[in-house]
């Protein structure tokens, strides 16, 4: 080979680098990044994937409209599971294998995730952001596996610490989704009642998406609980609320986020008046917030709700790391500027490093008072 070939085979393979490197990451191309999406948008819990997706899906048409990300269109890939495990993972497959999408955001449960989890960290893809507050996604930090909401055990420490100090309250029973989304709220409330001394009064358990809770409200009325920590979905939660004041019981019900605050309001109706929810997200009504603004600015106002918020701020995470992973990116490069992200999304935080893969600790706890969820900073 002479020196004229010689130069005119390098300037050939680096004219190819960028396509062949183009082309290797998967999910992407030169105008386009693929993404994926599996939750709940069917069933009883329809409103919390439907959230997640509304909240996404207005993010990533904002950016869409000024252009992409260095060009390339963001393309959301979303697929119902119905919350139901079996569902999330073959839906997951798909995604991976036929689609090829370049990540996973904003899927919803903790069985979901176990189901999705391994899916992913076998090819290597990010699972980004999802609607739980499950140990598991964030002890120890997995690599690819990111979340941005606070921990069930944050929830419950906050919500044991009000019902004990507000209230004056000891006997607090569980009624749990019979799963492992159960099982880890009830090792968070475990922990938060062991350090006042205090240990879970009586529980009952309900099947996930069954809407059959008669025998365990029976059961907890037995006990006669001063309150009520709920962990299920918001239709559960109405249907057992209804059930207890036609049987007569009187006990206070509390809830982490995951239960969907607006689905329940609209599902129990006056009923709900006294409930208190944690939050992970700020209200979606809070206008004082830049974030809300421009929230706000881009969903209809029907869909204001805080899942979608919730979404909302998954999508405009996912594009700062997105720009940040720089013009050519590649999954590696993705995720170490997620490692490496600190952002202020206009009155909410987020902050991320090698070691500590959950982006915020917030927990706002509100009161469900005549059909609105106030932000409140007691219970009484």
């Amino acid at each position: 080979m002479n020196l004229r070939q010689l130069l005119h085979g390098l300037v050939t393979s680096c004219l190819l680098l960028p396509v062949l490197s183009d082309a290797a990451e998967p999910g992407l191309s030169a105008g386009e990044v693929r993404v994926g999406m599996v939750n709940a948008q069917s069933g009883p819990a329809a409103a919390l994937g439907l959230g997640m997706l509304n909240g996404t899906q207005a993010y990533f048409k904002r950016v869409n409209a000024e252009g992409g990300v260095h060009g390339r269109r963001i393309s959301l890939l979303s697929l119902d599971d119905g919350y139901e495990p079996s569902r999330t993972a073959a839906h997951t497959r798909s995604l991976l294998k036929t689609q090829q999408v370049f990540a996973l955001l904003g899927y919803v449960g903790t069985p979901t995730s176990r189901a999705a989890v391994p899916l992913a960290l076998r090819a290597q893809v990010p699972y980004l952001f999802p609607f739980t507050g499950a140990e598991f996604l964030r002890s120890p930090a997995k690599p690819g596996v990111f979340n941005i909401r606070a921990s069930y055990i944050e929830e419950t420490e906050q919500l044991v610490e009000r019902v004990t100090h507000d209230l004056k309250l000891s006997k607090i029973a569980i009624l749990m989704q019979d799963d492992s989304f159960g099982e880890s709220v009830k090792g968070g409330l475990n922990g938060a009642l062991l350090k006042r001394e205090l240990k879970i009064h009586a529980q009952a358990r309900i099947q996930r998406n069954s809407l059959d809770v008669t025998a365990a409200i029976e059961a907890l009325q037995r006990a006669q609980p001063e309150a009520v920590f709920f962990v299920g979905t918001y239709r559960q939660l109405a249907v057992a609320i209804k059930q207890a004041k036609t049987l007569g019981f009187n006990t206070r019900f509390i809830s982490v986020s995951f239960i969907g605050t607006e689905g329940f309001i609209r599902e129990v109706g006056k009923d709900g008046d006294g409930v208190y929810i944690t939050q992970v997200v700020p209200s979606p009504h809070d206008s004082s917030l830049a974030l809300v603004r421009d929230y706000q600015a881009d969903m209809q106002p029907a869909d204001f709700d805080h899942a979608s918020l919730e979404g909302y701020i998954g999508a405009a995470v996912f594009i700062q790391a997105l720009r940040q992973a720089g013009a050519e990116p590649t999954r590696e490069a993705f995720l170490d500027a997620l490692e490496h992200l600190e952002m202020d999304l206009g009155g909410f935080k987020v902050a991320f490093s090698r070691s500590q893969h959950q982006g915020s600790s917030a927990v706002f706890l509100t009161r469900i008072e005549n059909g609105q969820a106030v932000p409140v900073a007691t219970m009484r």
